[in-house]
């Protein structure tokens, strides 16, 4: 699968990223390490797509959200309803500045599914949301290139 993601560089980190942005369990971060340790490819590009494609993932849930039906989208999605409901206590608390930990395993999904759903303004939330992942992504790249 790494040379899936080698083949189609920075657009394959994009589309990584989107998957696990999205309510699809996939590790980005693993793919940008592996893409930073293993080619030359330019660690700042690959942090832009992978910011934007993150961002456009857990937007694509936060639309899945405005769909409405909390009970509906938890068993589409398999999100399940104990984290629904966490993610919505969440954004009850914090508003749009939820976005900002929306790169969290598992609790991130949730969070922008209940983004949608509670009707936070979306420009708001993609600020927040596209924030949140620019700093977990230098984390990231810079953990990376230090180690290798």
């Amino acid at each position: 699968m790494a040379d899936f993601f080698v083949t189609y560089g920075y657009l394959g980190m994009g589309l990584a990223a989107f998957l696990a942005g999205s309510f699809i369990p996939f590790s980005s971060e693993a793919v940008m390490a592996t893409l930073l340790a293993t080619t030359s490819m330019d660690p700042v590009l690959l942090l832009v797509s992978a910011t934007i494609g993150n961002t456009a993932g857990s937007m694509f849930n936060y639309c899945l959200g405005l769909l409405g039906d909390a009970d509906r989208i938890g068993r589409w999605l398999r999100v399940k309803p104990r984290q629904l409901e966490r993610a919505k206590r969440w954004v009850g608390r914090y508003g749009g500045w939820a976005g900002l930990v929306t790169f969290l395993p598992i609790l991130g999904s949730a969070i922008s599914i209940a983004l949608g759903i509670m009707r936070v303004n979306w420009l708001f939330v993609l600020s927040t949301t596209f924030t949140g992942k620019t700093l977990r992504y230098i984390i990231v790249a810079y953990t990376t290139l230090v180690f290798v």
